[in-house]
């Protein structure tokens, strides 16, 4: 006789603070932040573009980036419940697949609102999304190399949502000047990327993960972090310079002196002091970007 398949119940969707926590709103700050400069370096008013406005906002934080959460809790699930089981997933708050199909419609829903913002946009926010899935999911896991996978969080957390920034305000392919300067700032975040895995070298080395404090040493990777860091800076406050940008420039090259002043006491001991450079020195990195960003559009 044969045996009748047994299904096998769909768990209940999780709560909306569960979801919430699932998509880690604390992450969205950079890519917005990146977004905002690429407005402000469009020099393009905001009159009549207040829907594109909001829309770039929504797709660089709580979709885009949101979405890239929700990927990588749910291909870490196994690492979380042995090293943090108090995130949805292993917890259960977020239980049998909905955290993956809180992925998959998070995906469906940024690519319908990056269609309707327009065509550049939309290619951004495709390439975003495929760098979000390869960078967490089998068979590309990029996160397990110390190289590629800050790179790729770096280049869409920075350069990415810069492009969509300047592209939603321009309609239109950001100029050279834009591409050249939000290429070198993502180049940087690679170094920032670095920082954030000085907190977890015996976890990463435990489950594989070939960071660059694992691969390299905490020391050098510290000296290639701050290295990384500030030469993509170097050749911004150059560019500025000879794009008569004087004041700009100026405000971008007391970011890395000051930046400067904090690495020594970063490079003494990185595994301590990795959060208090994050805060201090990374906080002026970003204002820097600010600033070329104000000289890009014109207004300083």
């Amino acid at each position: 006789m044969a045996r009748m398949a047994v299904s096998t119940p769909m768990a209940p969707p999780p709560a909306a603070r569960d979801v919430l926590a699932l998509l880690k709103p604390i992450t969205w700050f950079p890519p917005m932040w990146a977004f905002m400069c690429g407005v402000v370096s469009s020099g393009a008013s905001v009159d009549g573009r207040w829907f594109f406005l909001v829309a770039g906002i929504a797709l660089t934080g709580p979709l885009v980036c949101g979405t890239s959460q929700a990927v990588n809790d749910w291909f870490d699930r196994h690492v979380d419940a042995i090293n943090e089981p108090d995130r949805p997933i292993p917890s259960g708050r977020v239980a049998g697949r909905w955290g993956l199909w809180i992925a998959i419609i998070g995906t469906a829903l940024s690519l319908l609102v990056a269609w309707a913002v327009g065509p550049w946009v939309l290619a951004a926010t495709v390439f975003g999304l495929a760098c979000a899935w390869a960078y967490s999911a089998p068979p590309f896991r990029l996160k397990t190399s110390g190289w590629l996978g800050p790179a790729v969080v770096a280049l869409t957390y920075e350069g990415l949502s810069w492009f969509t920034g300047a592209a939603v305000m321009a309609g239109t392919l950001p100029g050279l000047d834009i591409l050249l300067v939000l290429g070198l700032y993502s180049l940087g975040a690679h170094g920032i990327m670095t920082l954030n895995d000085f907190k977890a070298v015996e976890g990463d080395r435990a489950t594989g993960l070939r960071s660059l404090p694992v691969t390299l040493g905490v020391a050098p990777a510290a000296r290639l972090a701050c290295a990384v860091m500030a030469l993509p800076q170097m050749v911004v406050i150059a560019l500025l310079w000879r794009w008569d940008m004087a004041i700009s420039a100026s405000v971008v090259a007391v970011s890395l002196a000051a930046q400067f002043a904090l690495m020594p006491r970063l490079l003494s001991d990185p595994a301590r002091e990795a959060p208090r450079y994050s805060a201090t020195g990374v906080t002026l990195y970003v204002l820097g970007m600010l600033a070329a960003a104000l000289g890009l559009g014109g207004y300083i």
